[in-house]
């Protein structure tokens, strides 16, 4: 099966964000071809959630889970240790009040 390159990946989920008129943007750039994703949702109320893909082993399912959330400031806390360990790491920041980050839709969620 053949993957799709990170940049490819982001540049469609901001677009699918745009659509929504869901405000994102790109806060660390990372490996164009092979680095991971971290989303961060930001509510805008000091809270906020980021999330990181992983990989079900009983399934073979890859889906989204929380790697940190709470107060704003402890999520870009969580966020920078990541990118220290892993450069080529990329973030996305989208901002919501409503909470919606779309990664549960179809195309984004696997």
């Amino acid at each position: 099966m053949t993957r799709l390159t990170a940049e490819f990946w982001v540049q469609a989920y901001l677009t699918r964000l745009r659509l929504y008129e869901i405000p994102a943007f790109v806060v660390a750039h990372g490996d164009n071809t092979a680095g991971a994703v971290l989303i961060k949702l930001n509510t805008l109320d000091g809270q906020a959630v980021a999330y990181q893909r992983s990989f079900d082993l009983m399934s073979g399912e890859r889906t989204w889970v929380v790697l940190s959330e709470g107060q704003e400031q402890d999520v870009d806390a969580a966020l920078t240790k990541q990118r220290s360990f892993d450069p080529d790491l990329w973030v996305v920041e989208v901002e919501d009040r409503q909470g919606r980050h779309l990664l549960d839709e179809p195309g984004l969620k696997d």
